[in-house]
């Protein structure tokens, strides 16, 4: 970001003289008419000025953050005693915004939690000085409660409200330390005036404001305000995730897609959405945690790149969320796959791009999975007109494969589903896909070949990697368009038979891992392993119980032979 600030004769010089191999920087200078420019005193300057014209004007060939939208704020209005409530509008009246939040449910939950906690008025009443004292209003319901300490009858003077105020600040800011210091000075005060009652409430809101720290603080309050920015990108797409800490509490969290149309790098596109987040919630904190390093030209402001403690945790925290938010993005785009389409015309578009014999209202999908050879499993999804069909999802425990052999695995799988449905006499899948590319596909034909069942239904293999099509017999591979109706609900089947086998596999695991360590053992069989892992649960704290607690449990003369062999082992 900073090096074309500092080198913007450089950089503006390299559009024209250089042979553009970047189609969109092209394009950019083609349609550049005249260039303008105005001289700051300083590269901060520049860089803030930068900043605020491409919020301004949104050029379309800068970074762009993609959800710059209106965001909720708390607003405290600028009246005599000020009311307290959420708005997205900010209006030039000289009141005060706090924000914005992400989320307005956060933000009714944060003013329902103040008003647990600090008594203001709710009222709409021009509570002016002249109003008061003209005893234009009464106190209502809210005063009788304790929920307000009655400003429209002079019970409270706007230097004692103005004072709760600053608790409210400092609660919604996460600066918890003030606001329960002034509430155990006030307990104190009421236990002394032996006003116990006050002192039993102003004690239930200590606890209150206890269990909100303890739900709030993800980190060591040391660690103080903070800014944490992580960076994702993947392939042309990049993220941009916000952490806002506020005395070592997480206040706010968000992540943005970022559109880089030109051949920025990563620091630069960082240091611009570090400039923008920072504007858009109103940050003011010290310090930025960041993954590599940026130029920020904004003085005053430590940047950090953590290499191990709490905010490398924190970044790593960010990071995960970045991570998620890129997964949900894939997710929809999957799930938009008939959003606005009949499911029939996805499917009949499908059939034209494979040259089907019948429309594929039925379609099965099968994967292997195994760990180094061992529990090998395989899975198979069904879809019906063009959606899950969970019902006929089956698993299948490999019996017939020893070690690594992914093609007669898929054999196995394949024989059994259809000589079942032969069987049966049950409905065929007009379509059947398999996971694996040429040599599963053939491992699956010599089952159907076994079965007699050739014809029956068309199979198609899906090599893992390219998304390539193979057909039996054909030498060449079929690619569909990549985002055509056909290819997204090909990439949905295979990605719900990733997920389903490996949930499967996942489990088998784990029960085989827990039969290898304890039902092998001489004398120990299936039940005493089961209560053994039941009792203490994990096989690591069965190795550490001492001898008294296994004899407790399964006898003397096994715990021996379970101390004896683990020692061995």
């Amino acid at each position: 970001m900073s090096a074309r600030l500092k080198n913007i004769r450089k950089r503006v010089s390299s559009y024209f003289i250089k042979t553009q191999a970047n189609f969109k920087t092209h394009e950019l200078v083609r349609r550049i008419h005249r260039i303008e420019f105005t001289i700051v005193d300083s590269e901060q300057d520049a860089f803030l000025l930068e900043n605020s014209l491409i919020k301004e004007f949104q050029p379309h060939f800068n970074i762009t953050l993609k959800d710059d939208k209106t965001y909720p704020y708390i607003v405290i209005r600028n009246e005599h005693f000020p009311r307290v409530f959420l708005t997205r509008n900010r209006i030039p009246d000289g009141s005060e915004y706090l924000g914005p939040y992400t989320s307005v449910k956060k933000v009714r939950e944060l003013i329902e939690f103040t008003r647990q906690t600090i008594p203001l008025r709710t009222c709409n009443l021009a509570l002016t000085p002249r109003n008061i004292e003209a005893g234009k209003f009464k106190v209502c319901l809210e005063y009788h409660l304790g929920n307000c300490k009655g400003p429209c009858e002079a019970y409270q003077t706007e230097d004692d409200y103005r004072a709760n105020l600053e608790q409210l600040k400092n609660l919604l800011k996460g600066n918890l330390a003030p606001v329960m210091r002034h509430f155990r000075e006030e307990m104190k005060t009421f236990a002394a005036d032996l006003a116990f009652e006050k002192a039993e409430i102003t004690r239930k809101k200590i606890e209150f404001l206890e269990n909100y720290q303890a739900r709030s603080v993800v980190v060591n309050a040391r660690t103080g305000d903070l800014d944490v920015f992580s960076f994702l990108q993947d392939g042309e797409r990049a993220f941009v995730n916000y952490l806002q800490l506020r005395n070592g509490a997480i206040v706010q969290t968000h992540t943005s897609p970022v559109e880089a149309h030109l051949d920025e790098t990563p620091a630069e596109v960082l240091a611009f959405s570090v400039a923008r987040l920072r504007n858009i919630f109103n940050s003011e904190s010290p310090e930025i945690v960041v993954p590599f390093e940026i130029e920020f030209p904004e003085e005053g402001i430590r940047i950090t790149v953590p290499k191990a403690g709490d905010k490398k945790k924190l970044l790593e925290l960010s990071e995960k969320n970045a991570g998620y938010f890129l997964e949900e993005v894939k997710h929809r785009a999957r799930l938009r796959l008939n959003q606005g389409k009949d499911p029939m015309e996805v499917l009949s578009q499908l059939q034209d791009d494979l040259q089907l014999p019948q429309l594929p209202i039925h379609i099965e999908c099968f994967d292997n999975s195994n760990f180094q050879g061992s529990y090998p499993v395989s899975a198979m999804v069904c879809f019906k007109n063009g959606a899950p069909s969970k019902a006929d999802y089956r698993h299948f425990n490999v019996r017939t494969v020893e070690g690594i052999n992914d093609f007669a695995s898929m054999k196995e799988a394949v024989y059994r589903r259809y000589k079942r449905l032969k069987e049966e006499d049950a409905p065929f899948p007009q379509l059947i896909i398999i996971d694996g590319g040429k040599g599963q596909l053939g491992a699956a034909l010599d089952a159907f070949r076994e079965l007699e069942l050739l014809g029956r239904s068309t199979l198609v293999g899906l090599a893992k990697n390219e998304e390539e099509l193979f057909f039996a017999g054909d030498q060449e591979s079929l690619r569909l368009p990549y985002n055509s109706d056909s290819l997204l609900l090909i990439r949905r089947i295979r990605d719900e038979v990733h997920r389903f086998g490996i949930t499967f596999h996942r489990q088998k695991r784990s029960r085989g891992t827990f039969k290898n360590e304890l039902e092998d053992i001489p004398g120990i069989g299936k039940t005493t392993a089961a209560e053994l892992l039941k009792t203490f649960k994990s096989v690591k704290k069965v190795k550490e119980a001492s001898l008294d607690e296994l004899a407790a449990l399964i006898g003397l003369s096994k715990a021996r032979k379970l101390q004896a062999h683990l020692r061995e082992a």
